[in-house]
């Protein structure tokens, strides 16, 4: 993606048309432009699970998604400027910034925007027990 024209890029138009992202908004975490960002850093680091799903695309910075394999074992993906992820509901994340310690994101939702965060253990949601199965099917 366009991320240096995120306002106009057709393709990012598209993505948000075909998966109904229809609220978005941009958060910058960095410790001058994030209120409570030693806070919500910690926060953003302990492992957990959202009921919806979890879409960022990456404007300027970096930093790592880190995700539960079907073994529970971590995954870290690394994101940049560019990069869009979408973390299915129910699946237990975490996030942090590298070394530069700078992330502007946007963030898009289906419908409005629902933040609560469920940290881990949390295995008696429908989400969790959703993605659970989509899991264990075949070819994941």
């Amino acid at each position: 993606l366009d991320a240096d024209n995120y306002e106009t890029d057709p393709c990012l138009k598209e993505i948000r048309r075909a998966e109904n992202y229809s609220w978005m908004d941009i958060v910058t975490i960095h410790k001058d432009k994030l209120p409570n960002y030693e806070e919500k850093i910690k926060t953003f680091y302990e492992e957990h699970l959202h009921l919806d799903d979890e879409i960022r695309y990456i404007l300027e910075g970096s930093g790592y998604f880190d995700v539960r394999d079907k073994d529970d074992k971590w995954i870290r993906i690394s994101m940049e400027k560019g990069d869009m992820i979408t973390l299915p509901a129910g699946i237990y994340h975490r996030f942090t910034l590298d070394e530069n310690n700078y992330v502007k994101a946007m963030r898009l939702f289906v419908g409005e925007p629902v933040w609560t965060a469920y940290n881990r253990p949390a295995d008696d949601f429908p989400a969790r027990k959703q993605y659970m199965k989509f899991l264990a099917e075949e070819g994941h």
